[in-house]
């Protein structure tokens, strides 16, 4: 009897000492608007089409009017969350990558604001561009195709010290192979 007391003693302890660590991770929620279909009537039976998506008139990643000519994702303070609002332009990218795309690359950089010392922004930045591959991959791009980069405080967008300039280099911009 004293055996299964030991044994029982010994399982609560080693089940109190497990870790319940989570890694952080990007969640992706779809929440894309489906793609409104038209009806055709052939004799007496109708059939449902998609309509395939426009064609845009020259290169849609310096076109203006394009999704994809915005290439930065910004975080909040010390956060590697992707906003909801950047969820759309991750979508879009992730799928620019994947619709005959296969040879195309691309490099996310992760960024900072200058509060914190250099290795913490370093790391951080990496846990940006990573959040943002993470959740392009799982929208269906190729890991392959994806590289990310920390550059931490060292690039940043906005001068001072304020919120506003805080808040312009808290990102992860997006750079396809061949640019800058």
């Amino acid at each position: 009897m004293k055996n299964i007391a030991l044994y029982i003693a010994i399982a609560l302890a080693a089940a109190a000492c497990a870790s319940n660590d989570k890694k952080d991770s990007a969640t992706v929620t779809d929440k894309s608007t489906p793609v409104p279909s038209t009806t055709a009537s052939t004799g007496s039976s109708s059939t449902t089409r998609t309509q395939p998506s426009q064609p845009m008139a020259g290169n849609p990643l310096t076109d203006p009017n394009s999704p994809l000519s915005k290439r930065s994702v910004y975080f909040d303070y010390d956060s590697n969350s992707v906003k909801d609002e950047y969820r759309n332009l991750v979508q879009a990218h992730s799928r620019y990558m994947t619709a005959d795309k296969r040879d195309s690359r691309m490099r996310i950089e992760g960024n900072c604001d200058e509060r914190g010392s250099r290795e913490y922004n370093l790391a951080l930045g990496q846990k940006r561009a990573d959040a943002v591959r993470s959740m392009m991959t799982l929208l269906g791009a190729s890991a392959s195709q994806i590289e990310t980069v920390s550059f931490g405080e060292e690039k940043p967008r906005a001068q001072g010290s304020t919120e506003q300039a805080w808040a312009e280099n808290r990102r992860a911009d997006i750079v396809y192979q061949g640019e800058q």
